[in-house]
């Protein structure tokens, strides 16, 4: 039981995903990045691609450049081949995490290892700071047993990618944004509390039944994602049935967005030098 003296985070708006197409015809929900929530700092995009149909899946992510920011992908179901023009390749498999900082700039491509059957996960979008934005790229990849599972009273079940619950360490380091990045499952009635760090943004996201989030508690359906206000404690909840929640903060950077396609930056002529770099054959 959450104790009464602790402030916990309200939710401050509802924001519900609209259906797009990214990649080669890829089918998506966009969470983040729509019109209704345009970004979250430090959170540009949230999809979530599901579909158990081949066609809305198998043109994939095609060989694409990214500059200036991080892209998460956490498989649920499914397998997905990634590789790029360093050499870098892999399998993400349901339970997989890749934390992939694209900094200075990497052409990289995500194509299903499928033709049938449910492809299930999530891609996030998460800012780099000014003084991070050439970095040199690097991949943190995670296979489901690396992923630590946190067991809280009540039957209350966290898979913890980054961040700390209790004892269990995520695996995820050196991000600049402080994330937290969690996948909350709970029975039914179970309640779990989490005491976000202060300032940082926050919200939470429904993927599997329904849940109630913060106190005083708001009913948010599956698919629909609950920004938190800024201070205190995140409470998720669920009623009747089961529910499973993606609990997601980080650090705002309070500083100037400039997008273009998949370039983030802080001004104008740096997306201007961003595309002739790629042009190039610079990144």
């Amino acid at each position: 039981m959450l104790d009464q003296a602790i402030k916990t985070r309200p939710v401050a708006k509802l924001s519900r995903g609209q259906p797009t197409s990214d990649g080669a015809g890829v089918k998506l929900n966009r969470v983040i990045g729509n019109q209704t929530l345009g970004e979250l700092d430090p959170f540009l995009l949230l999809d979530e691609f599901r579909s158990e149909e081949g066609a809305d899946y198998i043109g994939g992510f095609p060989d694409h450049p990214h500059r200036g920011f991080e892209t998460v992908t956490y498989m649920l179901a499914g397998r997905m081949r990634h590789g790029d023009n360093k050499g870098n390749a892999g399998l993400l498999r349901p339970g997989s995490v890749q934390w992939m900082t694209a900094g200075r700039g990497i052409v990289h491509s995500e194509m299903p290892e499928q033709e049938e059957g449910l492809m299930w996960g999530f891609q996030l979008w998460v800012n780099l700071p000014a003084k991070d934005k050439m970095t040199a790229p690097r991949y943190q990849e995670f296979q489901p047993e690396e992923i630590p599972l946190a067991t809280l009273p009540g039957g209350v079940t966290v898979r913890v990618i980054a961040g700390k619950v209790g004892d269990v360490q995520g695996p995820v380091t050196g991000v600049a944004t402080d994330p937290i990045y969690l996948d909350v499952t709970l029975p039914a009635g179970g309640r779990f509390s989490f005491d976000l760090p202060a300032g940082h943004s926050a919200f939470a996201y429904p993927f599997e039944g329904d849940a109630l989030i913060g106190e005083p508690a708001t009913a948010v359906p599956r698919g629909t994602l609950a920004v938190l206000r800024e201070d205190g404690a995140a409470v998720l909840s669920a009623g009747a049935s089961a529910a499973r929640v993606l609990l997601v903060a980080g650090r705002p950077l309070k500083e100037a967005v400039v997008r273009y396609g998949p370039f983030v930056m802080n001004s104008e002529q740096q997306i201007r030098e961003a595309i002739t770099d790629y042009q190039t054959g610079r990144f």
